[in-house]
């Protein structure tokens, strides 16, 4: 049972980590056309993958976490990998909620309403964007990091 747990934990973190750092790749390619309607496409199809990727992987690497570390008999808060892991994790989760989520609709809506007719504000835009990669920066080192502890494991 607890390598089964562990394989749906790994698929999971794959899932969840390929899919932020493709987003992040998908927001540059669609923003250098500089074109409203691509950029507004490309969004969309990011704030989709969150829903479908992003959030199910996040449920899916906390409950199958808890449940290789239970079976595994590994202390959750007594073990500092597993600690330090969580506590990244939950900075990403943050990050994501509090910044890169609300964010990316604010650019969407932007580049919406361009389309629809209004002229799009480049400067703002850009400013907003940095902002977005900036968050979107630091929610993908996050886990990252917590990948690395849960690989190697340190003392």
């Amino acid at each position: 049972m607890y390598l089964w747990l562990k394989l749906a934990h790994v698929v999971a973190v794959i899932l969840f980590l390929g899919n932020i750092t493709t987003g992040l790749f998908w927001k540059a390619h669609g923003d250098r056309t500089r074109d409203p309607g691509i950029v507004a496409h490309t969004l969309d199809g990011i704030i989709r993958s969150d829903r479908w990727f992003t959030i199910p992987g996040v449920l899916l690497i906390v409950a199958a976490g808890f449940a290789t570390a239970v079976v595994g008999h590994l202390p959750i808060l007594g073990t500092r990998w597993i600690l330090w892991s969580i506590i990244l994790f939950g900075v990403s989760g943050v990050a994501f909620v509090w910044q890169v989520a609300p964010l990316q609709v604010r650019l969407r809506a932007m580049a919406r309403e361009a389309v629809a007719g209004t002229s799009m504000d480049w400067v703002r835009y850009r400013a907003l964007s940095l902002r977005w990669e900036l968050w979107g920066l630091l929610a993908l080192l996050t886990p990252v990091a917590a990948l690395v502890l849960m690989v190697l494991k340190p003392a």
